[in-house]
């Protein structure tokens, strides 16, 4: 039965994926029926009028679905999946249970940057991923140092994380003061926000994350090696800087990718890959497809419930985020018996 427990876990996520999906799809400022979604997907844009042959109106729930909904869930699907598989290899490679892109300051590493080519290169789609790719680098790398530098410890990297984080949000704020257009338009990137996205913003990220998936799977077995200690991963053969500077760069595009279209979204990275070991246990085999599965649950459902709750108003997903994982971190500072520290 436990054989068969991992491949029952992956139906399950995968029939949620696929529900929540279609729940995006379907609720928001105006409510649009299973029907007509399926017409807007599946359907043909233009209709040809039976009467004078000529094309017909695009419906409204066919231009609604298309060019806004559409895109807004597969934007919440993406960065679900780079911030928990992020989540996951910044976990392991740091033996840190509390490490994520959020908590360390990666993503602030990554919106700081952005916010760079927002303020250098405004209207260029390639730059935000690509300088959001190299912020996030930059501040892992800068996390490691400190924490080399240091004890090494748990609590020092997550204490480095927090001094990059703090330097970092003063350059944030420096950006804002020098540039009035950007600090009117940057709220929402600060909190982390699906509204407002395109097709246009998702290609360059899309295929980053896809990539950077993909090759992090072929890499799960050298994760678990690292898992064990660097003596034994060197004693069967595991090259472990070269390892663990290849899975710091995908988890720095995985991040970046993200930050560049979503914003500063966070909680995805911690929690989902705590769930996840509950579920299919340390074997990053298992673990990256199901966090992947989960953090696009995570991500889609807590967009569509900032849709929902106050509609026709709607709150940030990192918003909603934020209420799910404050309280989630907190349950993991505090989950200490007698003084001991968190296992990874």
């Amino acid at each position: 039965m436990k054989k068969n427990k991992p491949f029952t876990i992956f139906i399950i996520l995968f029939i949620a994926l696929v529900a929540i999906f279609i729940f995006s799809l379907c609720v928001g400022s105006v409510n649009i029926s299973a029907k007509d979604i399926l017409n807007a997907l599946f359907g043909k844009l233009i209709k040809i009028s039976s009467s004078n042959n000529e094309p017909s109106a695009i419906s409204a729930s066919t231009i609604i679905i298309r060019s806004i909904r559409l895109p807004r869930v597969f934007a919440g699907l993406l960065a679900g999946i780079g911030l928990a598989s992020a989540g996951v290899v910044l976990q392991g490679i740091m033996n840190n249970s509390l490490a994520g892109p959020n908590t360390i300051g990666v993503n602030s590493g990554a919106g700081f940057f952005v916010m760079l080519a927002m303020l250098f290169l405004p209207g260029k789609l390639w730059a935000t991923p690509v300088f959001a790719f190299i912020g996030s680098l930059i501040t892992t790398l800068a996390i490691f140092l400190l924490a080399y530098l240091g004890d090494r410890s748990r609590t020092t990297i997550i204490l480095a994380g927090i001094t990059v984080s703090s330097f970092l949000s003063a350059g944030i704020n420096l950006i804002k003061l020098l540039d009035t257009d950007i600090s009117i338009n940057i709220t929402t990137f600060l909190v982390g926000s699906l509204a407002g996205i395109n097709a246009n913003n998702l290609y360059i990220p899309a295929i980053g994350i896809v990539i950077a998936f993909i090759i992090l799977l072929f890499l799960a077995k050298a994760l678990n090696m690292l898992a064990l200690g660097d003596e034994i991963a060197m004693s069967l053969g595991l090259n472990i800087n070269v390892t663990r500077f290849s899975l710091l760069i995908l988890s720095s595009i995985l991040a970046g990718c993200v930050v560049s279209f979503a914003g500063l979204l966070s909680f995805v990275g911690l929690i989902v890959p705590h769930i996840c070991r509950k579920l299919v246990g340390n074997d990053a085999k298992l673990l990256l497809p199901c966090s992947a599965l989960l953090g696009g649950c995570f991500v889609m459902l807590s967009d569509a419930l900032g849709r929902v709750i106050f509609a026709p108003y709607e709150l940030p997903v990192g918003i909603i985020m934020a209420f799910i994982g404050g309280p989630f971190f907190m349950y993991l500072l505090l989950k200490k018996k007698g003084g001991r520290r968190l296992n990874a």
